[in-house]
């Protein structure tokens, strides 16, 4: 028990562990690539056995709360942010554009679940925006009048549907059959998906680490500025949360700030020149890095 109670209190030593040893010693990459999807349902399979279906339907049914987040996150945040942007440096404008048009993280409810928000929330949240994001991020590049974005939107249904849902309802057959396990085996459902995502930085960063090692000071200007951007997006979260509670105001930031980044590589290096895949690859470091201070914060909010 003190083992897994230590590695959720110290949960940052091992996201900082992953992006270390993903970039020093890279190992058996292409298998764990292939391993990312059935880590990912694994570890939301996990989750939702912590989280009641009911009480999911009952957030997405807030339709007012809904439609509002989905306007800020999918439409007003990453449109004021690309305009500004825009101003200083197109290519910037256009990743960040990019990455913050992305659908909440799959992994939103296990971020949520380590910094104690209403991870019921968190997983509304993200498979709203996921169902919606075959239509808005094609909307918003057209806006912008970048052309050659076309996005499938049956392959990103069908990654939904395996990626969310099936773990969902397995969870919730689980519970059903084997309660009693379930219920003994919760408190360590935290520590293990943290091992998890431990595993998942690992791979993400070995498989990029010639791309970010190979930078100079080009990647170091990327990097701080996408740490001043998440930094942002953090205290925005919380701001357009104003009127709910601490904890669903806890599972908006996360929603605010940690998009779908592995989604984000993807659209990249499909539709977009090597300058912008690069700067998806390096959202990696503030993705995994700001969790723990953001924790921490919290503790005096």
């Amino acid at each position: 028990m003190k083992v897994f109670h230590a590695i959720e209190n110290y949960f940052w030593v091992f996201l900082l562990a992953g992006i270390v040893l993903g970039l020093s010693y890279p190992v058996y990459n292409d298998f764990l690539m292939s391993m990312l999807k059935p880590l990912l349902m694994v570890m939301l399979f996990l989750v939702f056995l912590k989280t009641d279906l009911i009480l999911i339907l009952k957030q997405i049914k807030d339709y007012r709360l809904m439609a509002y987040l989905v306007c800020l996150y999918m439409l007003v945040i990453p449109v004021v942010l690309f305009l500004t942007l825009n101003i200083f440096n197109r290519q910037l404008a256009i990743g960040i554009l990019l990455l913050t048009a992305m659908p909440a993280a799959v992994s939103a409810a296990t971020l949520t679940d380590i910094v104690k928000g209403n991870i019921a929330l968190a997983s509304g949240i993200t498979i709203i925006t996921s169902m919606l994001a075959p239509f808005t991020i094609p909307l918003l590049f057209k806006f912008i009048n970048y052309g050659n974005l076309s996005i499938n939107t049956l392959d990103i249904f069908t990654d939904l549907l395996i990626l969310v849902f099936l773990p969902l309802l397995l969870s919730q057959i689980s519970k059903k059959i084997i309660p009693g396990i379930i219920d003994k085996g919760k408190n360590k459902i935290t520590s293990v998906n943290i091992l998890i995502i431990f595993i998942m930085i690992f791979a993400a960063m070995g498989s990029q680490r010639d791309l970010i090692l190979s930078g100079s000071l080009g990647v170091l200007w990327q990097i701080s500025a996408l740490y001043l951007i998440f930094i942002m997006l953090h205290f925005v979260g919380y701001f357009i949360g104003f009127n709910q509670n601490k904890e669903s105001r806890v599972a908006i930031t996360i929603g605010t700030a940690y998009k779908n980044n592995g989604m984000a590589i993807v659209l990249a290096a499909i539709h977009f020149e090597p300058a912008i895949l690069v700067l998806m690859v390096l959202s990696e470091f503030p993705w995994n890095t700001l969790l723990a201070p953001f924790r921490r914060v919290l503790r005096y909010l």
